[in-house]
Order: C-alpha cells, then sequence, then structure tokens
C-alpha cells in the first residue's frame, strides 16, 4: 500500500501538478517532476513562502515565467512581442523556474553555452539577455505586490556579451548582382530589384500593400509611405520609387488585390527563402537581404547623394519630419534616386570599387571586388 500524498497534488500524465488554496492565494502550477518526493517538497516551499508574506509581510518570491508572463500580458502592444515570446520560450528551458531574486549572469550562463553551441550569432543571445534585464528592472522598479513592496529588491547587472562574430555589410557591385539575380525565379527577382532600388528592408517589400501608395499627380507618379508600426525604427517610412522601382512596381499591379509582391497568389513570408539560398549558393556569394539595403546606401553615397538625402530615402530616423513633403521635394528625391539606375558600364553612372580582404597563405591583402570604396 502505497503512503498517502500531500493534499493538493495531482499528477497529470507523468509530472506531478499542485492546485491547493493557501493564506487566501490559489497555487495552481506544474512540480515540473515526476517524483512525489520532489512534488512534496516544491510545494512546501511555495506554502512556506506565501507564509512569510501572509504574516511577516515578506516579499513574495516569483519565479521568472511568473514575471515574463506578466510583462507578455503588459506589452502585447510591442512591435516585437512576437520576437520576444520566442526569446522567453529558450529561456524558459533554463531559467524559467527559477525565482527572480536567484537570475544572475552565473545562473544565466547554461543558456549563453547552450546558445553558442547551436550557432546562434552574438547579437541572438544579446537579445535574449536585453529581455530578462528588461524584465527584471521592472520587476524591482515598477511591479508592486500586496504588501506596497516591488517583486524584486533590486536588479542584477545582467551584462551583454562582446559582438565579436558580427558580420559586416555586403553591397554587391553590379556584376554580382547581375550573376545572383539571375538564378532568383521572377517573383523574388522583383522583390530584390525593387530592394536595392529603395533600400527598403525585407518585412518592409514582403507586406508592401496598394493601400499605402499615395498618388503625386504633380509628377504623374506615386509612393509609397510604410506605417511606422511595419518599420523597424517605429516611424512612417517613405519610399520613394525611382524609374526601375516604379518599372516593377507597374509589373506587378493589379495581380493581388492587397500585397504588392505575392507568389502563387499569396503573399511572400520573407525573401530569405529557400530559393534565395539557392540561388546565392550557385553565384558563390553569401549575401543576405539586408546587403541590398546596404548597396542601394552605397551606390547612393557614389553618386554624390547629400547625407541628408540618403537618410530619407534609407528610412533612417532623423530629427526632421520625413513623411510630411512638398511636391518639389518628392521631385528631389526622385532625381536623387535616379542617379543610381545607370550601370557603371555607363559613363553616366557611378564607379564602384570595393576593397574587399582575400587570404593568400600567410598574407592577408585587400582586393578591389566592387562596392563600396567610390569614386565617380
Amino acid at each position: 500500500m502505497g503512503r498517502k500524498r500531500t493534499p493538493g497534488l495531482f499528477k497529470r500524465g507523468e509530472t506531478w501538478h499542485i492546485d491547493k488554496q493557501v493564506f487566501g492565494q490559489r497555487i495552481r502550477e506544474s512540480a515540473e517532476t515526476n517524483s512525489l518526493e520532489e512534488a512534496e517538497k516544491y510545494l512546501a516551499n511555495r506554502i512556506e513562502n506565501l507564509r512569510q508574506v501572509a504574516v511577516y509581510g515578506a516579499r513574495s518570491k516569483r519565479t521568472f515565467r511568473e514575471a515574463a508572463d506578466k510583462f507578455l500580458r503588459e506589452n502585447q502592444h510591442k512591435r516585437s512581442i512576437n520576437a520576444d515570446v520566442g526569446r522567453l520560450k529558450e529561456l524558459y528551458k533554463y531559467i524559467g523556474d527559477l525565482y527572480i531574486d536567484n537570475i544572475h549572469m552565473g545562473t544565466l550562463q547554461p543558456f549563453i553555452e547552450a546558445r553558442k553551441k547551436d550557432g546562434k550569432k552574438t547579437q541572438t543571445i544579446n537579445h535574449a539577455l536585453q529581455v530578462v534585464r528588461h524584465i527584471l528592472n521592472l520587476a524591482a522598479n515598477e511591479w508592486m505586490d500586496n504588501n506596497n513592496l516591488t517583486w524584486l529588491h533590486y536588479a542584477p547587472k545582467i551584462k551583454l556579451l562582446s559582438k565579436n562574430d558580427i558580420r559586416k555589410p555586403y553591397p554587391l557591385n553590379w556584376d554580382e548582382q547581375e550573376r545572383l539575380f539571375k538564378e532568383l525565379p521572377l517573383h523574388l527577382r522583383r522583390m530584390a530589384l525593387f530592394a536595392v532600388n529603395t533600400g527598403c528592408r525585407d518585412q518592409e517589400i514582403c507586406s508592401l500593400r496598394w493601400q499605402w501608395e499615395v498618388k503625386v499627380p504633380e509628377l504623374s507618379t506615386s509612393i509609397f509611405v510604410i506605417p511606422g508600426a511595419k518599420v523597424k525604427n517605429g516611424e512612417d517610412r517613405l519610399v520613394v520609387l525611382n524609374k526601375i522601382a516604379l518599372s516593377v512596381i507597374n509589373e506587378v499591379r493589379g495581380r493581388h488585390p492587397e500585397y504588392v509582391f505575392t507568389y502563387a497568389g499569396r503573399p511572400t513570408l520573407r525573401m530569405l527563402n529557400s530559393a534565395w539560398i539557392r540561388a546565392r549558393r550557385k553565384v558563390g556569394l553569401i549575401v543576405r537581404v539586408h546587403d541590398l539595403k546596404h548597396t542601394f546606401g552605397r551606390r547612393l553615397r557614389a553618386a554624390g547623394v547629400s547625407f541628408e538625402d540618403r537618410q530619407d530615402l534609407l528610412g533612417h530616423k532623423s530629427g526632421r519630419i520625413t513623411t510630411h513633403y512638398s511636391a518639389a521635394e518628392i521631385g528631389n528625391l526622385i532625381e536623387a534616386a535616379n542617379k543610381i539606375c545607370d550601370t557603371e558600364r555607363n559613363a553616366k553612372g557611378p564607379t564602384l570599387t570595393l576593397l574587399r580582404s582575400i587570404d593568400i597563405g600567410l598574407f592577408h591583402v585587400p582586393a578591389a571586388a566592387g562596392g563600396v570604396y567610390a569614386t565617380a
């Protein structure tokens, strides 16, 4: 005959769970174990914690999972909330059941090492650490319990990792662009051509909608204004169309009632897909979609476009109100964007020479391969 289990514990599948009313509070959670003895110890610890709070007014002990759940509930408006959910799911595996006053760089080290082993970049790991730091700061400075105490006495210092593996931008020269785009399927080639002539990001292009198009009758053309909710910096994004970008828009006009760029009647979720990877592998280029934005920016600079106009054309945040333009100002930006339409084979276009590095034996020497160092 087995021994009697502690009231409030029950088994669901192979795992023990708690459902118990203690000191006016309901404990309803998993004990995260298949051992009755460990589950009873866990429950006893939770009961003692609530006793300290009820009798002595002590600060209630909260797990990181509880704190993270509160953070997610209160931040549904954040543009990055879905990314935060993904980061927290990974963090739960390592610190989800730790009390927040036990979280510090030491207890985060297993998570850091595991992510490194999985081949994750430093910046990706740092994004997760920033979420942890933000939650702990909220717990220490803003969130209050029933005893008018903050959830956490003080927030530990969560240090970000040194970024020693950041990949440098790879702006394309004209030959590389021609070789890469030739291998892309038509729908992706159009998107890439639009990207390299507008400086738009992957998701800005994939989510581009016809309702964001604004006609400029004085110039017999149109522009797009992407809402800030779809833009990385949170500001409305003015997209000026040079003659190549405009030709792409006219090619796809009428193909879909809502989205500008589609494939098989549906919007494309991302440009960096298997077709992109196959194409870049075939031409021997490790180029990301974001490199098309760098290519656009470098070509503008090489063509002598001013810094202020480059900021506006690239959608960078600035102190100016960047979506309130007169027709004349839009005309000037279109003229600036058109300067990159001629290839370097045309004497009117800017010549680009990129100093990239190659290794020859023990020597490290620069090699000209097109794209960064610019001369007119």
